[in-house]
């Protein structure tokens, strides 16, 4: 099965060996989403809802260069540090999903930078298009 990378425009060096997408057979795996500006440093420290919108943001742009939207987001894995912030991030990633909700999960744990309070990673079913 032939994979695509998808790397939207702008997009700086990831702090690991990854990529922010690949696009196999109609399926795009968005790799954790950490709150990183340009240089990778945290952006909206201690503001989770903030944080919870940049990666969204972020995931968007993935999907939407691999010719998708987030409507065809099917499933999330959420990773929090702490779990006064659940409320938070539920508020802004309602705003994002509105309609039919993908399944999802949600646990507490360390992430690789202290200051990061979320990181998403996302499956989007768009078809069969290769990029």
């Amino acid at each position: 099965m032939p994979k695509s990378i998808i790397v939207p425009p702008g997009t700086t060096t990831p702090i690991a060996p990854f990529v922010p997408g690949t696009l196999a057979d109609g399926v795009v795996y968005v790799s954790g989403t950490l709150p990183f500006d340009a240089d990778n440093n945290v952006v909206h420290v201690g503001d989770a809802a903030a944080q919870t919108r940049h990666v969204l943001e972020t995931i968007k742009k993935v999907i939407e260069t691999a010719g998708g939207s987030m409507t065809d987001v099917t499933f999330n894995s959420i990773f929090i540090t702490d779990w006064s912030n659940y409320a938070a991030v539920n508020q802004v990633y309602a705003e994002f999903f509105p309609g039919e909700k993908p399944a999802r999960f949600c646990i507490q744990c360390g992430l690789v930078k202290p200051d990061a309070l979320i990181e998403i990673a996302s499956v989007a079913h768009i078809g069969k298009a290769e990029v």
